[in-house]
C-alpha cells in the first residue's frame, strides 16, 4: 500500500525551510501574481495553485503557526498532528481549495485541537456540505455525531466566501460590506497588511449546530487598478508630464489612494525622475504607511510643428549626450 503526503509548504512556495519573512512574502508575492484567476480564467489547474500557495503563506506567515508545523505538531493544512500517523481536526473542518467557493477560491480553516473524534475522522472521513451561494464553500462537522471525541457538541460548519476589494479600497482600509449566505449584510473592516490572500474570520456568522454558530471565513481578492501598482507596502504611478511642466517646473494634480493631491515637479525633470508621496501607500501590519512613488513620464506631442521648428533651430541641439554614461 503506497501513503501519499501533502507536498511541502515550503517546496509549494519555492523557498528553503530556513527562509525568512521577506523570501517567503516575495516568494508568495510572484506566484500570486503569476496565478491569480483573473489572468488564468481558462485554467482552472492555476485557480487552484493560487489557493494552494495562498494557504501555504497563510500558515507560514504566521509564526506561531510556522513554529508549530517545523516542529511537526501540525499539518501543511494546520490541522494538529494525531496519534497513530492521523491529523487532527477542530470543529470547523480542515482546508485547502473548496470547489464551492468559486474560480480561486480556498477555505482555509484551522483545527482547535486533537481528540478521539478527530481520530475516527482521520480513518472514515468527513462529511461535506455543498455551496452556500455564490462564492461561498462550506465544511462540516464529523459524520453528523452530536458531540466531538464524546465530550462537547460540535459547532456549526464554517462557510468561506471571496472579497473581492478595489484597489484604493484596499491600500485606505475602508469598510466593506458583505452579504452572506443566509442573507444578511454585513460591514466588515479590513486589518493591516491586507493583500490578496488575507482571511478574516467572522465569528457566528457560519451555520447552526449542536455546540452554537460556526464562523464565516472571508479571503481577501484585492483587485488590480488601471494605473496604480503595488510595490510591497508602496503604491508606484507613473505620471504623464507636458514637457513646459519639466523643462521649467511646476504643481500638478496627481491622483493617489486617498484622492487627488498636488505634487510639485521639480525644474529641468527628466523622464524616470521618482518623487514620493510620503504615506500615500498601503498600511503596513504595524499600523504605518507605505509611500507613493511617482515616475515623471514626460509626454511629448506628436506632429507639433511649432515645437519641431524650434527644436531644429536651438542652440542647445547635440551639443549634450545623454547616454554617456552608457558608454556610447
Amino acid at each position: 500500500m503506497t501513503t501519499t503526503t501533502m507536498a511541502d509548504l515550503y517546496s509549494k512556495l519555492g523557498v528553503k525551510r530556513g527562509a525568512d519573512e521577506a523570501e517567503i512574502k516575495k516568494a508568495y508575492r510572484k506566484l500570486a501574481k503569476e496565478l491569480h484567476p483573473d489572468r488564468n480564467q481558462d485554467n482552472p489547474k492555476a485557480a487552484e495553485r493560487f489557493a494552494e500557495v495562498t494557504a501555504a503563506y497563510d500558515l507560514l506567515s504566521d509564526r506561531d503557526k510556522r513554529a508549530q508545523y517545523d516542529r511537526g505538531e501540525i499539518d501543511e493544512q494546520g490541522n494538529p498532528r494525531g496519534p497513530f500517523g492521523f491529523g487532527g481536526r477542530g470543529g470547523g473542518g480542515g482546508g485547502g481549495f473548496h470547489p464551492g467557493a468559486g474560480p480561486g477560491g480556498a477555505n482555509f480553516e484551522f483545527g482547535e485541537g486533537a481528540d478521539f473524534g478527530d481520530i475516527f475522522e482521520g480513518i472514515f472521513g468527513r462529511s461535506r456540505g455543498g455551496g452556500a451561494g455564490p462564492g461561498a464553500g462550506r465544511r462540516g462537522g464529523f459524520g453528523g455525531f452530536g458531540t466531538q471525541g464524546g465530550s462537547r457538541p460540535v459547532k456549526g460548519a464554517d462557510v468561506s466566501y471571496r472579497l473581492a476589494v478595489p484597489f484604493e479600497d484596499a491600500a485606505a482600509l475602508k469598510p466593506q460590506r458583505i452579504t452572506l449566505a443566509n442573507g444578511k449584510t454585513i460591514d466588515v473592516k479590513l486589518p493591516n497588511g491586507v493583500e490578496t490572500g488575507t482571511q478574516m474570520r467572522l465569528a457566528g456568522q457560519g451555520e447552526e449546530g449542536p455546540g452554537g454558530k460556526g464562523d464565516a471565513i472571508v479571503t481577501v481578492d484585492v483587485r488590480p487598478h488601471r494605473f496604480f501598482r503595488r510595490d510591497e507596502d508602496d503604491v508606484r504611478l507613473d505620471l504623464p508630464v507636458a514637457i513646459d511642466e519639466a523643462v521649467t517646473g511646476a504643481k500638478v494634480k496627481v491622483p493617489t489612494v486617498d484622492g487627488a493631491v498636488m505634487l510639485a515637479v521639480p525644474k529641468g525633470a527628466s523622464s524616470g525622475k521618482t518623487l514620493r508621496l510620503k504615506g500615500k501607500g498601503f498600511h503596513r501590519k504595524d499600523g504605518s504607511r507605505g509611500d507613493q512613488l511617482v515616475t515623471v513620464m514626460i509626454d511629448i506631442p506628436a506632429g507639433d510643428a511649432e515645437l519641431e521648428a524650434f527644436v531644429e533651430t536651438w542652440p542647445g541641439k547635440g551639443q549634450r549626450n545623454p547616454r554617456a554614461n552608457l558608454g556610447v
